[in-house]
């Protein structure tokens, strides 16, 4: 999953939600260096990322790819998946994703003093190019891709997997719809489990 998802994720709580963002900017231990609610949406992330590479759904779509894509299929899964996502959003959640997307911008402006410099960038940027929205226009999804490939220590035009992609793109929508209510089902399991203890 990619920005997008992570932060739908996460809950009704604001902090969980930039914590379900900061997973793709913190790395290493959590050591409180962030509010604690904040630390419970990494670390929730973190545990997101690990079980979707164990469902079959990733898997399958990894195993669609030659190398050397098949290696980085993962980072073209999560993103193409924010796009099935934001297309699909009204299936999933009652607000609008334009709505959803506002609320969560102005939720990081609020936390801007926590955030690491990279994600400075991203809350100083997302509003005014709609970043988040964006996801929903099949259009971006190549420059999305070829910016991401291009951050690669050996850049990769990661955007030449859309073919597969593209050729694929029933089973993949069929696979992602039956995949994201299991991650519904494993966050809110995951958050209710940290806030028991």
């Amino acid at each position: 999953m990619n920005y997008l998802a992570h932060i739908a994720l996460s809950g009704s709580n604001s902090q969980h939600r930039v914590g379900g963002l900061l997973g793709d900017f913190v790395r290493g231990p959590l050591r409180g260096e962030y509010p604690a609610a904040i630390e419970v949406g990494i670390d929730a992330h973190r545990q997101l990322d690990a079980y979707v590479d164990r469902q079959p759904e990733m898997q399958r779509f990894v195993r669609r790819f030659d190398r050397p894509m098949r290696r980085y299929a993962g980072i073209v899964a999560d993103i193409f998946y924010d796009h099935l996502l934001a297309t699909n959003w009204l299936r999933y959640y009652p607000q609008s994703l334009d709505e959803f997307c506002q609320s969560f911008y102005g939720e990081l402006s609020r936390h801007r003093d926590v955030l690491p410099s990279r994600a400075q960038a991203f809350a100083n940027q997302a509003p005014k190019v709609r970043w988040l929205q964006n996801y929903s226009d099949e259009s971006n999804l190549p420059l999305i891709l070829s910016r991401v490939g291009s951050r690669f220590k050996k850049p990769l035009a990661l955007q030449d997997a859309l073919p597969t992609v593209a050729e694929n793109r029933a089973e993949i929508s069929s696979d992602f719809h039956r995949l994201y209510p299991r991650l519904q089902s494993f966050m809110q399991g995951t958050l209710d489990q940290t806030n028991l203890n």
